[in-house]
């Protein structure tokens, strides 16, 4: 096997792993947020419209954040600024009063549980 396969094998592993880490908090949070650089999922929000250069240019605050990064040591954050002049889309999962929204901390104890399962399935 070469250097470059062993390199698309261990991508291809990061990749499923992500998605299926998606698939498992997906419904911990209740807004899904796209940018054109990266996909959050969080469970606050705010959305600043400022102008620069006479283009429209946003500023996104999320709270109990997930962030799509296969590179990151851990996608679980508590607050994070987004700025972008490119599209978005703000999607709701959940309505407001469907399950109390989870504290950050809960959610990464919530996390962290669902990644040491998937270890013990693979062991």
């Amino acid at each position: 096997m070469s250097h470059l396969d062993e390199l698309d094998e261990y991508e291809a592993e990061l990749e499923l792993r992500l998605k299926k880490e998606y698939s498992d908090v997906f419904g911990l949070f209740r807004y899904c947020v796209m940018t054109q650089d990266a996909t959050y999922l969080c469970n606050r929000y705010e959305v600043e419209q400022l102008t620069q250069s006479g283009r429209p240019f946003f500023h996104l605050r999320l709270e109990d954040v997930w962030v799509w990064d296969q590179n990151r040591p851990s996608r679980m954050i508590p607050r994070t600024d987004v700025y972008t002049s490119r599209d978005m889309a703000i999607e709701e999962l959940r309505e407001e009063g469907d399950d109390a929204d989870l504290a950050f901390e809960a959610l990464a104890r919530r996390v962290e549980r669902l990644r040491e399962a998937d270890d013990d399935d693979r062991a």
